[in-house]
């Protein structure tokens, strides 16, 4: 029988958690020991464009310890068809790559491997936030942060240039300049509340101080219904009432439209929104800027985080301690921070990544040298926010619920929602056999 993670799996689990998976190892196998030259072999489930390229790096210089990419969809299904092998006893990867909000849901599954005695002394070459989406607060560590996506706030320079205004500091300058830009043009959005995209949300929550799930003991806690979410939502929905932003769905033809044409002229987005407007809004090329997200208090800067993801190894490894070393490369060592960088396209978690891969700024920025500068002073200010194991019910509620508020353009539905949202969450945890306090 493999080793529990006490405490944090004795909170985690639940009624509905696959046990098959409790007998797949030995401590002896999935410790990966062996002799020195032992060549293995390791397979890699990712979603990253060219990660097979970044791979190769790491071959050409580890070949007792060779790895296989395996192109996977990312997402839903990447959690569906892992949980399915480690149900199954056979057929999981030995290394994963695993979005920040799945982490919780693949632990209770117990589908990852604790790495904490090979890659837990990495901490210090990640922002406290990102290293604590792999933790879960706790002393064991299920993957390495890869990429992570911290918010932004991204503006049509020309715009604010022409009106007078300069880049909002703060949400209640963000607020003024939406309604002077509104004001002084009927058919042009400082930006959109979308109501098909928790995740910014989430991240916007996060910014605000919150964080929707936590531990007290062997149980969780659930409090997306706190003082600083509803803060968030009164905000966002106050705006949508009195009509100085948009309220359209994001990705959507109408919304790609409105980016390129210049209907919508800020986006509070990640660090990866660049790409979205090189594809979007090509015909705005050179017109845009970045800058630090709009702050609640500006003498306490902080962010949030939209998308992100570790790379973990599972635990039907029956190489963890040579699974966990090449994990600990891909997301730490100069050369391959900046193949993920260049090569597969992804903004590296690593503290050190702007000094080393990113001394160049995106295409679509070429001329704001400081693009990277910005995004790495936004990452150290990511608020710590833990996610818990059924985020997709929580998300499934918020499309549901904000929908409805969004349409509505009551600012009152969007805090009403809240509730909504926390009460289909804690009984979905409840139903599922979670333990939940309070």
């Amino acid at each position: 029988m493999r080793k529990t993670y006490a405490p944090l799996l004795a909170a985690l689990t639940a009624a509905t958690l696959f046990t098959t998976a409790a007998c797949s190892g030995s401590d002896d196998e999935s410790s990966g020991g062996g002799a020195g030259d032992e060549k293995v072999s390791l397979t890699y489930w990712s979603w990253a464009p060219n990660m097979d390229k970044v791979v190769e790096g790491w071959n050409s210089t580890h070949p007792n310890i060779q790895v296989t990419v395996n192109k996977q969809d990312g997402g839903d299904p990447a959690v569906t068809k892992l949980l399915t092998a480690i149900k199954a006893g056979s057929g999981a990867p030995d290394v994963m790559q695993a979005e920040y909000q799945k982490i919780p849901t693949l632990v209770s599954a117990d589908a990852l491997a604790d790495i904490s005695a090979e890659a837990g002394s990495l901490k210090d070459r990640f922002p406290a936030a990102t290293w604590n989406s792999v933790t879960l607060g706790s002393d064991a560590v299920y993957g390495v942060p890869q990429d992570s996506g911290p918010l932004m706030f991204f503006y049509r320079a020309d715009v604010f240039a022409k009106i007078g205004l300069p880049a909002p500091t703060t949400w209640d300058d963000y607020a003024k300049a939406a309604e002077k830009i509104h004001k002084a043009n009927p058919k042009q959005y400082l930006g959109t509340f979308s109501a098909t995209d928790a995740g910014l949300f989430a991240g916007l929550a996060q910014q605000a101080g919150a964080s929707w799930w936590g531990m007290n003991g062997d149980s969780w806690t659930v409090d997306i219904n706190d003082a600083a979410t509803q803060k968030v939502a009164s905000y966002w929905g106050g705006l949508v009432e009195k009509g100085v932003i948009d309220n359209k769905p994001m990705y959507t033809p109408e919304w790609n439209a409105a980016l390129n044409d210049g209907s919508q002229v800020g986006w509070v987005s990640a660090v990866w929104a660049p790409g979205v407007l090189e594809g979007s809004a090509k015909d705005t090329l050179g017109k845009w800027k970045a800058a630090l997200m709009p702050q609640w208090d500006a003498a306490s800067p902080a962010t949030g985080n939209w998308g992100g993801s570790a790379t973990s190894v599972t635990s039907q490894s029956k190489h963890k301690k040579q699974a966990a070393e090449f994990v600990a490369w891909l997301n730490s060592d100069p050369a391959a921070l900046e193949l993920l960088a260049g090569t597969a396209n992804v903004y590296p978690a690593a503290n050190d990544a702007t000094s080393t891969a990113l001394t160049e700024p995106p295409a679509f920025f070429a001329d704001q040298k400081d693009f990277y500068a910005i995004a790495a002073e936004a990452a150290k200010t990511t608020r710590p926010f833990t996610y818990g194991p059924n985020v997709n019910v929580a998300y499934s509620a918020f499309n549901d619920a904000f929908g409805k508020a969004a349409e509505s353009k009551k600012a009152a539905a969007f805090t009403e929602s809240l509730a909504t949202m926390q009460k289909t969450t804690v009984e979905d945890m409840k139903n599922s056999g979670f333990s939940v306090a309070g």
